[in-house]
């Protein structure tokens, strides 16, 4: 990969992004040009991968092929507006920030520039993001598949239409909040049972881990999944019971949906 790849905000997003991608090799370091607001978070990444670091939000943009935007929403307006007079027309703005639509960055930059709208969530830090790419019409097929994989670099990615990218915040971007709360839950009951709070603790991380790793691996229905654990008259079906009476499925179903109805909210829309 030839492009030389800029990134606007180097927070724990901007940072897990940019050295996941470091970390596949597939762009060198000297490709990479950064500036953040905390010179401390560009000098630590300076010293350990020898990446350009810039002054200004502004040379980023003049200097890139591809530049990564990930401010916090409230300051993306500002930053749009600072580094909208360097980008070239062939430049793909790739926007991270929560609920800032294409058609919102669009009206600060241009509506014939290059934009990707990209949801991804906290698992990036650790390389296991699940990330929603949405391209405006001005994105190339070859450029979009560029930034897929610049971002299969810390995960998996979906191409959505704009309009399900608040399906993906409640299921994705959200959601690992609830995997979270599921996990400390799932301790709980084996802390009560006896167990130690550690020994409680990892058995319930890598058991979600590994379940969701045979789904993604064999392909096969969650519920085929759940029957296969649940023998006849077994302690499974048992359990399965009181999640059933007490409405998990319909909790985590009212959860997602909360989220996706914040972030219409959000983005302006009923």
């Amino acid at each position: 990969m030839e492009q030389r790849i800029g990134f606007i905000g180097l927070g724990n997003m901007g940072s897990a992004i940019l050295q996941g991608i470091l970390a596949s090799q597939t762009v060198t370091a000297e490709q990479f040009y950064v500036y953040d607001i905390n010179p401390e978070a560009t000098d630590a990444l300076k010293q350990q991968y020898s990446i350009n670091v810039l002054e200004t939000a502004k040379d980023v943009a003049k200097e890139s092929d591809i530049v990564f935007i990930a401010v916090k929403p409230n300051n993306m307006s500002e930053i749009l507006t600072e580094i909208q007079k360097e980008l070239k027309k062939s430049t793909v703005v790739v926007s991270i920030a929560a609920g800032i639509t294409i058609k919102a960055i669009e009206a600060v930059i241009g509506y014939d520039q290059k934009i990707v709208r990209v949801m991804p969530n906290t698992p990036a830090l650790v390389n296991s993001a699940m990330c929603s790419i949405t391209p405006n019409t001005e994105v190339s097929a070859e450029e979009l598949l560029t930034v897929r994989a610049l971002l299969n670099c810390v995960g998996l990615t979906e191409v959505l239409p704009e309009y399900q990218v608040h399906s993906a915040t409640g299921v994705g971007g959200s959601a690992p909040a609830f995997v979270f709360m599921f996990i400390e839950a799932l301790a709980d009951g084996a802390v009560k049972g006896g167990m130690s709070r550690k020994q409680a603790y990892k058995f319930a991380a890598q058991t979600v881990l590994g379940s969701a790793k045979l789904m993604l691996d064999t392909g096969k229905h969650p519920g085929e999944l759940k029957d296969m654990v649940c023998s006849p008259g077994g302690t499974t079906i048992d359990g399965v019971q009181v999640l059933e009476e007490k409405a998990f499925r319909a909790a985590v179903i009212d959860a997602v949906e909360a989220c996706i109805n914040r972030s219409k909210m959000l983005s302006g829309e009923k």
